[in-house]
């Protein structure tokens, strides 16, 4: 009886030893962290195709995925009208490169005959208890613009069509912004804009100068105790795999030990 429960026990520990090897091997994937954003104010929906493979489907103007996973590597990116691949060229054909553990935001920006990707490297983390954030200019029409809070300084400046800033720290809280010329003329009121901690926001100026308006997108979310956060709320690494593994070698563990008891009794 006891040789029969050393070799269940032996079972088990190595079922737990391939439990670990396999949440180390997935956690250890060669992937990069990729959102597709549609920031063209005249172009319409559009389908977006990935080596070939469809990644995103009618998408309209300023619909944003969550963070898609990628092989580290180049990858050929193509955007069709939607529902028109086979029977038209892409309107935009282009190689992008991405790294392991990386993040990236791919803006299909600029008005529909000069359609372009504008490709940015988006941040992964946040000093804890602060917000951070950073301002795209991505309306094609309107001038170079500042963002400031209002009767007060700027946050950023000097923005211009088709410019990222650089990310800024903050503390988090609700602040009255506005988006205004180099000359000081309010171009959009964002007053009452909140900015949560632990939190690292995008927020994309769009559309044309008569109509701006801004996407405000999460970037990632520290979560203390917790996996982190990315985009509208998708892990950026995916545990799935190693639960049922774990819970297989638990259920299996006490099954043995039943037995074990069970043959003890009879005897």
């Amino acid at each position: 009886m006891r040789k029969f429960f050393s070799m269940v026990l032996t079972v088990i520990l190595a079922l737990g030893a391939t439990a670990g090897t396999v949440s180390a091997d997935h956690h250890a994937e060669d992937k990069a962290m990729v959102r597709v954003l549609h920031a063209s104010p005249d172009a319409p929906a559009v389908d977006v195709y990935v080596d070939g493979n469809a990644v995103v489907e009618g998408a309209e103007f300023k619909a944003s995925t969550d963070y898609l996973k990628l092989g580290s590597g180049e990858h050929n990116v193509e955007i069709y009208a939607a529902g028109t691949k086979g029977e038209q060229d892409p309107v935009i054909s282009q190689s992008l490169t991405v790294e392991a553990g990386m993040a990236y935001t791919v803006a299909a920006i600029n008005k529909l005959d000069n359609l372009e990707l504008k490709v940015v490297q988006d941040s992964m983390s946040v000093t804890e208890g602060m917000t951070k954030v950073r301002v795209g200019h991505l309306s094609p029409d309107a001038p170079t613009v500042n963002v400031g809070l209002m009767d007060g300084k700027d946050l950023f400046s000097g923005a211009s069509f088709p410019m990222v800033t650089d990310y800024k720290e903050l503390e988090p809280s609700t602040y009255d912004l506005e988006i205004r010329t180099e000359d000081g003329t309010q171009v959009l009121d964002l007053s009452g804009t909140t900015l949560e901690k632990n939190t690292v926001y995008s927020v994309f100026a769009v559309n044309t100068a008569d109509n701006l308006e801004v996407l405000v997108l999460k970037d990632y979310t520290l979560m203390p105790d917790s996996m982190p956060q990315t985009g509208m709320g998708g892990t950026a690494q995916d545990s799935s795999s190693v639960l049922p593994i774990a819970a297989s070698v638990a259920l299996l563990g006490a099954g043995a030990m039943i037995l074990y008891r069970r043959r003890a009794q009879e005897q």
